[in-house]
């Protein structure tokens, strides 16, 4: 006889109903079944391994196939029916295989678990998701490089504090966030090699007692190896928590490119104007153009680290293996990974049709920007850097007290503060000038950010996304 609960993978032992609010509260169909097509590679995959370790016969393994494969047919057409007491994506595929080819279907969880089917199922899901993060990231970059390529002779003020520093080029400042995304490809490159290891074959929790051959399980589903211990294999959600850890940084680091941007366009600075396809207006002001693009960038980067620190602290408290808590874990993946997915597509967006007023970056550089550059002139002369930067900012408070900017002081006026200043030191107050001396690699010279995207495009070449 069958029980109220008999239906669920679980239910055998049950005699009484669940609570509708339990039912409800427990599920997790409404968003782990967009790991269908994961949860049906990994039980074919399931399939053909207990068949060849003699507990399904060759005609149950395809009779399972097929009508796996007729369950993923119907998910890709949209027709699949999600029907009460599906608590989750394996049980759904489960029961509708059941619905297909009869009792043979349970012969497809032998020695198989929800813990470990959930979690390789996870694990094949986050492997695609990165080749996606990837792409974006990349489609982001190159952009930023092709602008920095084309706009390469364009100056502009560099800010520390907020305040105007030194002169530099655009390509620079662009080339900048640029090198912060590299490094964030290669961070997800190496948690996702990290992380392809195949948890399959581990059970609840004390492993398969069927001499399954997990190496070949593992292989035949892409990964490049098999956990080493079954209790760890469950509940291992560091790699959940290493890439909402990633999805952080990375994030933050697109937020202070808005931020940047969001200051840029600004009628204070007015370096860039956004296209009318990232901005909004105001209810009240018809004035208003918002960058509301940026500033949601910006603001979703709060978001997403608050999806770290929380599945960080529903982790902090469990004991070891399997718990049902970590059934929150897809939640935060699923989120963050959209919530990327658009950010980087939103700020490709904005970048490429980004247009930018040299005219307003010129007129924002300012003489005492080139302070500096007094001093590297009279180390070239051989002062001690120590003291040259003294001697400078006589200079600038020489300018002060006369109320003029320092390239308005007179040849006098400099040999007032040091006899070393001779009348080449007029040729310092040239903006492209000073640009052009920070050859070094990694500087701001032409032909040093010529170097960073010359280097960038290398890189792509060799991608393999």
């Amino acid at each position: 006889m069958a029980t109220p609960e008999g239906n669920k993978l679980w239910g055998g032992r049950f005699t009484g109903a669940t609570d509708p609010v339990m039912e409800k509260y427990n599920q997790s169909i409404s968003y782990d079944k967009r790991m269908w097509r994961e949860d049906l590679d990994g039980s074919k995959a399931y399939a053909r391994c207990i068949h060849k370790a003699g507990l399904l016969t060759e005609q149950e393994m395809l009779a399972i196939v097929s009508g796996l494969d007729k369950i993923g047919e119907e998910w890709s057409g949209g027709v699949f029916e999600v029907k009460q007491g599906d608590e989750d994506i394996h049980t759904a595929n489960e029961r509708r295989l059941k619905e297909l080819i009869g009792d043979t279907a349970g012969k497809l969880h032998t020695g198989r678990s929800r813990n470990d089917q959930v979690a390789v199922d996870m694990r094949l899901w986050f492997r695609k998701a990165v080749r996606s993060l990837k792409s974006r990231l990349v489609d982001l970059m190159k952009v930023m490089v092709q602008r920095a390529e084309s706009e390469i002779d364009v100056l502009m003020p560099g800010y520390t504090h907020l305040q105007r520093a030194q002169p530099i080029r655009w390509s620079h400042w662009m080339m900048s966030y640029v090198w912060m995304l590299r490094r964030d490809y290669e961070r997800l490159t190496q948690l996702s090699d990290r992380c392809n290891v195949c948890p399959l074959g581990s059970g609840a929790i004390a492993g398969n007692p069927f001499d399954i051959d997990r190496v070949t399980l593992a292989t035949d589903l892409g990964f490049s190896g098999v956990t080493d211990n079954s209790l760890d294999a469950v509940s291992d959600r560091d790699f959940i928590v290493e890439f909402l850890s990633w999805a952080s940084l990375m994030s933050i680091h697109i937020s202070r490119w808005a931020e940047d941007l969001i200051l840029y366009s600004s009628k204070e600075f007015g370096f860039v104007s956004l296209s009318d396809a990232y901005s909004t207006g105001s209810s009240l002001m018809p004035q208003k153009k918002n960058s509301d693009s940026l500033e949601l960038i910006r603001g979703k980067s709060g978001t997403i680290f608050g999806r770290c620190c929380g599945f960080m602290m529903t982790l902090k408290g469990l004991p070891s293996t399997y718990n049902k808590d970590l059934q929150e874990d897809k939640v935060a993946m699923f989120d963050v990974y959209d919530t990327l997915e658009d950010s980087l597509q939103i700020a490709t967006g904005v970048i490429s049709t980004l247009k930018i007023h040299e005219e307003k970056m010129q007129a924002a550089q300012s003489p005492d920007m080139l302070a500096t550059d007094l001093a590297y002139y009279l180390v070239r002369k051989g002062i001690p850097f120590r003291t040259a930067h003294g001697l400078s900012g006589s200079c600038v408070a020489l300018a002060e007290t006369k109320g003029c900017s320092i390239d308005k002081l007179t040849l006098e006026d400099l040999k007032s503060v040091s006899g070393e200043f001779t009348e080449d030191v007029l040729q310092i107050w040239s903006y492209e000038t000073s640009v052009s001396q920070y050859k070094a690699y990694g500087g701001t010279a032409r032909t040093s950010v010529q170097d960073q995207i010359h280097k960038m495009l290398n890189w792509f070449g060799q991608l393999t996304v």
